[in-house]
């Protein structure tokens, strides 16, 4: 079995009391499997809309977790080239959820 590649980067933001979450959209071809995959990886409410607002309120009113929220994106690239413009509207989204609560990062490379 092979380690994730994030392996010692997860375990070290957990050492400093940082959650972590990785949102691996490998395979996300539009926005209802994007907000799906945000739902389930982030655990977001009930009434959670699965559309842009309801995804800036809440990754906006995420619970407090220890020091924050670390969540590494990975496998964005296809969906970012199929769907430019969804995708540069979920980066403006994670570019204002970002701050004290939730660090959104965009792995490079393949999510492997």
């Amino acid at each position: 079995m092979t380690a994730h590649p994030f392996a010692g980067l997860l375990a070290g933001a957990r050492a400093e009391g940082w959650a972590t979450v990785v949102l691996d959209l490998t395979g996300v071809t539009g926005k209802a499997a994007l907000m799906d995959r945000f739902a389930r990886a982030l655990d977001l409410p009930d009434w959670f809309g699965r559309n842009w607002d309801a995804l800036a309120d809440c990754l906006g009113d995420l619970p407090a977790a220890g020091h924050g929220r670390l969540l590494i994106v990975t496998g964005w690239q296809p969906y970012a080239d199929a769907r430019p413009e969804e995708w540069a509207i979920a980066r403006d989204i994670l570019d204002r959820a970002a701050g004290p609560e939730l660090c959104p990062v965009l792995a490079l490379g393949g999510s492997h």
